[in-house]
C-alpha cells in the first residue's frame, strides 16, 4: 500500500509540472502561468505576474470575484461572504486591490507566494456555495461548530513550515500535552486534494515533532453525506499514518477519541 500511495504522490507532482504552462506577452511586462488547478467554471486557474525591480507581483487579474458575481454570489452584497473571504485573505497573506487578488513575492519566496495565491483563489471560489439556500455554511464552518460542541480547544487556520521550506495551512490545530493534531476538512475527497494533504502533513511532521517534542497526528474530516468516499482514498490516508473521520460517523465513540486523543 505504501508503494502505491508513493507512486500516486509522485504522479501528482509530475502532473503539476506537465500541466503548468508559462506564457509571456511581448507587448507588456506581464506573463501568465496556467495551472492545472480547476476554477469555478471547470476552467484552469491562471496567475498573472510581472517583475518590478526586486519585487514580483502576482495577480488573479480580478477574475475570481468577477466569476462569483456572474453566478450571483457577489461578495460585496453579503456580509457573511465578505467575512469568509476576508478570513481566507488573511490566512494566506493576500491583499485585495479593486477586486483583484494580489500577492507580492521575491525570487526566494516566489513558490510559497504562488502556492498561497492559488490556495486563496480555490477557497474563495467555494463561496458560491453560500448562494444556495440549502447550504447554511461551508463545510469548514460545520466542522468548527462540531469542535465547539465537543468543547475542543483549537487554533483555526493553522500555518506551519515543512522540511521543504514551504508554509502550509491546515483548517485546525489541536494541541495536547504530548500530542498535536493538524486537521483538514474535506467537503470532497479526490485524487487532486488527497495527495496534496498527504504531502503537506508529511512535510511538516518531522519539523513539528522536533520543534514541539510532541507526536504529530494528521486527521481528515470528510463530508460523505452526499457522495460515497472511495475506500482506496481512505486506505491511502491510513498507509501514510494519517487518520480520518467520516462526517456521518462523527459521533461514534472511536471518532470522538481521535479528536480527544490525549485528553
Amino acid at each position: 500500500m505504501k508503494e502505491w500511495i508513493n507512486k500516486l504522490v509522485e504522479e501528482y507532482y509530475q502532473f503539476l509540472k506537465d500541466k503548468t504552462i508559462v506564457l509571456t506577452d511581448t507587448g507588456t511586462d506581464w506573463a501568465v502561468i496556467s495551472t492545472p488547478f480547476i476554477g469555478l467554471f471547470n476552467d484552469t486557474i491562471e496567475i498573472y505576474l510581472k517583475k518590478e525591480k526586486d519585487k514580483i507581483l502576482l495577480s488573479d487579474d480580478g477574475v475570481t470575484l468577477k466569476n462569483l458575481e456572474w453566478i450571483g454570489s457577489d461578495v460585496t452584497r453579503s456580509q457573511k461572504r465578505k467575512e469568509v473571504m476576508d478570513r481566507i485573505l488573511i490566512s494566506y497573506g493576500i491583499r485585495l486591490n479593486n477586486d483583484e487578488l494580489i500577492a507580492e513575492a521575491n525570487e526566494q519566496n516566489f513558490a510559497q507566494k504562488k502556492h498561497n495565491l492559488i490556495s486563496a483563489i480555490s477557497e474563495i471560489n467555494d463561496i458560491y456555495m453560500l448562494a444556495r439556500h440549502t447550504v447554511a455554511s461551508v463545510f469548514r464552518e460545520d466542522v468548527k461548530n462540531f469542535l465547539d460542541e465537543q468543547q475542543i480547544i483549537y487554533t483555526p487556520h493553522f500555518i506551519s513550515k515543512g522540511s521543504t521550506g514551504l508554509e502550509f495551512t491546515f483548517d485546525f490545530q489541536i494541541a495536547y500535552k504530548e500530542v498535536e493534531i493538524v486537521l483538514k476538512a474535506f467537503n470532497t475527497l479526490n485524487k487532486l486534494n488527497l495527495p496534496n494533504f498527504l504531502f503537506t502533513w508529511e512535510d511538516i511532521k518531522t519539523v513539528r515533532e522536533k520543534l514541539t517534542g510532541k507526536k504529530l497526528m494528521g486527521l481528515a474530516i470528510i463530508n460523505n453525506e452526499e457522495n460515497e468516499i472511495q475506500q482506496e482514498y481512505l486506505d491511502a490516508l491510513c498507509s501514510k499514518n494519517a487518520d480520518y473521520i467520516l462526517w456521518t460517523e462523527r459521533y461514534k465513540e472511536e471518532n470522538i477519541k481521535k479528536l480527544k486523543y490525549a485528553a
